[in-house]
């Protein structure tokens, strides 16, 4: 048995968080598996979990948790060791990444024991930044909608390499 990494991604954005934990472990030569869950069956997603003894599990945030594909396979993982991972597009704050895990941890049965996890920041679709413009224009004195305008635009540039670096510090002390 070894480690298995499996990721909802939306944008891109969890899949460069998945390969990184993927190529992190592949070149210490341990044992790891890698699965897109929009790509696999949910036979094999279940066989893969019960053939591996850690789960890094990820997902890109949708309203504040994870994506409806991973609240289904969390739901379906037990007596396992899990590392939980996400990219969002509101970024930066410790204390709203506690909250989002917390959000995770609701749909993790109590068997599990969670090891670790990372979020960082991650780009949003246009469609978003259209939506903001679109509200900024119709209320241009709510000076919130220019705030989430701004943050759009500095997640553009995540993760990146500073993310990935972070990332990477957090495995190392997952043991």
């Amino acid at each position: 048995m070894g480690k298995l990494v499996i990721f909802d991604s939306l944008t891109g954005n969890t899949k460069m968080l998945a390969d990184k934990i993927y190529d992190f472990y592949k070149q210490k030569g341990e044992e790891i598996k890698i699965i897109d869950a929009k790509k696999e069956n949910e036979e094999e997603i279940i066989k893969s979990i019960n053939n591996s003894d850690i789960i890094f599990a990820g997902s890109w945030t949708d309203k504040g948790d994870c994506s409806d594909k991973m609240k289904s396979i969390y739901e379906k993982i037990l007596n396992k060791k899990i590392f939980v991972f996400a990219t969002c597009g509101f970024g930066g704050d410790k204390t709203y990444y506690s909250k989002l895990l917390e959000r995770v941890e609701k749909h993790i049965d109590k068997s599990n024991q969670i090891i670790g996890s990372f979020y960082c920041q991650g780009k949003m679709p246009l469609s978003v930044k259209e939506r903001y413009i679109s509200l900024i224009k119709a209320n241009p004195e709510d000076k919130n909608l220019k705030v989430s305008l701004e943050n759009f635009n500095n997640a553009l540039a995540h993760p990146n390499d500073d993310d990935l670096l972070e990332l990477e510090k957090v495995l190392k002390n997952i043991y």
